[in-house]
């Protein structure tokens, strides 16, 4: 005797507002889980970035170094370090447990708009509106990049490491005769976790989903507004869903395969600057103005202990 097998299960998606931090840093222009989940980076306008529970949303620690408003950062993977980028035009490898500047790295010729580890954390990548990506290594006390990419011609708004591939997104400078790529220009772009898609979002209010191997287009998500801020986009945990940031206060969420709307997110009345998901739980952050939100499938607060980081 055969039994059917069982419907698969829906993906859950982060719906319920868990807490929401007044990070006191001015405008917030990224907020980024770390590598397993268990800590959140804010970026401010004050110049200064905070590190955070993912768990309870208490501070840690504040780490301040950069001369102007900071853009990006990362954390490595065993949570050792943190890299940020600025408008100064610097660089900076942070010891987290004791909040003081490891390396400045200074070599950009404009304001610098992303920076990620690469695996290992051995290298440092960021990418600049002077149009170029430069390579850091961590373990070199040297100040000089080790490698400069500067095909790009145009501002690099965004980029991904994964292993030993580099995608980037490009905004066209305003001498530039090239309007970034035939869609428009880029705001942010990803890698899908099964390595096979990439994601990007442009200022014609359009997600798209490529294939990266023949850049085929696979998906377009639209319903969203991102006509004049640089707003951010990533993909669930699971590859089930897009999700994008909007101009009007919300996060949209859509079906991966289908395209259709899945969520519309209420987050505020203020442009949705900046999201991330969690690496492996149906969980996520978002930053509008000065605050970080965070969100969860279920609406109960989720108890987990921290590994101790003196502030």
């Amino acid at each position: 005797m055969s039994f059917p097998l069982p419907k698969p299960q829906t993906p859950q998606l982060p719906q319920h507002l868990l807490r929401t931090i007044e990070c006191q840093q001015g405008a917030v222009r990224a907020v980024r889980f770390n590598v397993d989940g268990q800590y959140v980076i804010s970026c401010g306008g004050d110049k200064s970035l905070k590190l955070w529970s993912g768990s309870r949303g208490t501070l840690l620690k504040t780490y301040s170094g950069h001369g102007y408003e900071v853009l990006d950062a990362d954390g490595s993977f065993d949570n050792s370090n943190i890299c940020s980028c600025s408008s100064d035009k610097t660089v900076i490898l942070w010891d987290v447990a004791t909040g003081q500047v490891a390396r400045k790295l200074r070599g950009h010729a404009a304001k610098v708009n992303c920076v990620q580890f690469n695996e290992e954390a051995t290298v440092i990548l960021s990418g600049s509106l002077d149009g170029t990506v430069r390579c850091w290594d961590t373990r070199s006390r040297k100040n000089e990049p080790i490698q400069v990419l500067d095909e790009a011609r145009d501002s690099v708004s965004s980029l991904k490491v994964s292993k030993y591939e580099l995608l980037t997104g490009l905004v066209p400078l305003p001498h530039s005769l090239l309007f970034g790529t035939q869609f428009g220009p880029i705001t942010c772009v990803c890698f899908s976790q099964d390595g096979q898609c990439t994601l990007s979002s442009s200022l014609d209010s359009t997600v798209r989903l490529l294939d990266k191997s023949t850049g085929e287009m696979l998906g377009e998500y639209t319903g969203h507004k991102m006509k004049g801020y640089k707003l951010e986009c990533c993909l669930s945990c699971k590859d089930t869903h897009v999700l994008s940031c909007s101009e009007d206060g919300h996060v949209y969420f859509w079906d991966l395969v289908e395209g259709c709307l899945s969520l519309k997110l209420p987050v505020g009345k203020a442009v949705v600057q900046s999201l991330s998901f969690h690496p492996t739980q149906p969980r996520l952050l978002t930053a509008s103005e000065g605050r970080v939100q965070f969100w969860a499938a279920e609406p109960e607060d989720p108890d987990g202990d921290d590994n101790a980081i003196t502030t």
